[in-house]
């Protein structure tokens, strides 16, 4: 009998150790570029069905385990479970929407403070590792909502579960990897959208409010102060919230820093790295040691693989413990900009379009469209 879970079932089934095959049944390219964790790659023709070897295949692979089948949008996925119903398998499952839907799957985590009033949700996109905020003042119930991603009704649902009202939103910059939903959900609920004052220099389109480097927002008793970070990007912002938390966006991650030339160019890359290399050192490491840093993005890797982190917990570092430990910090300018320029990992793909849209200079026609320029893991660090 062949079944249907969602993608959140999926999640919830690799979590608890669930013993079961996952068999991706998408073409070779596209499995090796980016994949569930664990799964196995068996391309299927729904007009050719399953050849003798390819039955042979599953049969070693399942291993009388129960199959659960995924592929992009569940179109090959299908018909390869009913055909394995055929062949005497009893317990087969489609993951309904398959890719698609795993690239919009979510997990809420509480981030720790020092304050009663205080309270922080990172909001994880599992698939794609993009990260987004919930900063609320329980006094006030109130929150800004930071690096929305566009499933902006995630982030609705985040900050009522959390027993806020959003009163504005804020991107820390125009990012390449995936489409934004910061300007929509702000428009959705009537608050201001926020981006930091040198997006005008990038031809931004969207109606938004911008920041100034050491400008303050207030909710409630909560201070978060703006800080130009440029680098990643020439607009890029961090936000100190309280003097304790730090969103960094792509500016610094717990594994890494913000790569280059997204913006700038194979050919101006050393000059958006020396903007990075003077962000980190005359701004996020004159703060205090026992700053939390909350990135814009955690690291998965291609085969579905948190590098740092499980997937559902805070993903976070404290600020002297990354003085220490993470590499990119204790080379002096020549050697940081040396190995962001000549080190630079594969870009994300269809970034060039996506921060055309980001920007406003272009628009994606429907959801089957932003999901395709979205697939894969994000890919902003260095």
């Amino acid at each position: 009998m062949v079944k249907t879970i969602t993608a959140a079932q999926l999640a919830e089934k690799i979590d608890a150790d669930e013993q079961f095959t996952l068999i991706d049944t998408r073409p070779e390219d596209s499995f090796e570029a980016w994949h569930v964790r664990d799964a196995a790659n068996v391309p299927y023709d729904p007009d050719e069905g399953l050849s003798e070897d390819q039955l042979d295949e599953v049969n070693a692979l399942a291993d009388a385990r129960p199959v659960v089948a995924i592929c992009g949008k569940g179109l090959t996925s299908t018909p390869f479970a009913f055909d394995l119903d055929e062949h005497g398998y009893d317990d087969v499952s489609v993951v309904t929407g398959g890719m698609e839907e795993w690239s919009k799957h979510y997990e809420v985590a509480p981030i720790e403070t020092s304050s009663d009033d205080l309270v922080v949700r990172q909001v994880q996109r599992r698939a794609k590792g993009c990260l987004g905020y919930i900063v609320g003042s329980k006094a006030t119930e109130e929150a800004v909502v930071v690096d929305a991603t566009r499933q902006t009704d995630q982030f609705k649902v985040a900050a009522q579960d959390a027993g806020f009202s959003i009163t504005r939103v804020l991107d820390t910059h125009v990012h390449a990897d995936h489409i934004s939903g910061s300007s929509e959900l702000a428009e959705e609920v009537g608050v201001p959208y926020h981006l930091g004052d040198a997006a005008s220099e990038r031809g931004v389109e969207y109606k938004y409010e911008p920041l100034g480097d050491g400008d303050v927002l207030e909710v409630g008793d909560v201070e978060i102060e703006a800080l130009h970070t440029p680098g990643h990007t020439s607009e890029m912002m961090n936000y100190l919230v309280d003097g304790e938390l730090l969103l960094t966006g792509d500016t610094l991650f717990v594994d890494s820093v913000g790569r280059t030339e997204l913006q700038f160019g194979e050919d101006d890359a050393s000059r958006g790295a020396d903007l990075l290399y003077d962000s980190l050192h005359e701004t996020i490491l004159e703060l205090s040691d026992d700053t939390t840093i909350l990135p814009g993005h955690l690291t998965v890797t291609s085969d579905g693989r948190y590098e740092n982190g499980s997937p559902g917990e805070p993903l976070e570092a404290r600020l002297g413990d990354l003085r220490e430990e993470l590499d990119f910090l204790e080379l002096d300018r020549d050697a940081f900009v040396e190995r962001l320029t000549e080190e630079a990992p594969e870009k994300p793909p269809n970034y060039e379009t996506v921060i055309a849209i980001n920007t406003g200079r272009e628009t994606v026609e429907d959801e089957a469209e932003a999901t395709e320029l979205e697939l894969g893991p994000n890919n902003c660090a260095a």
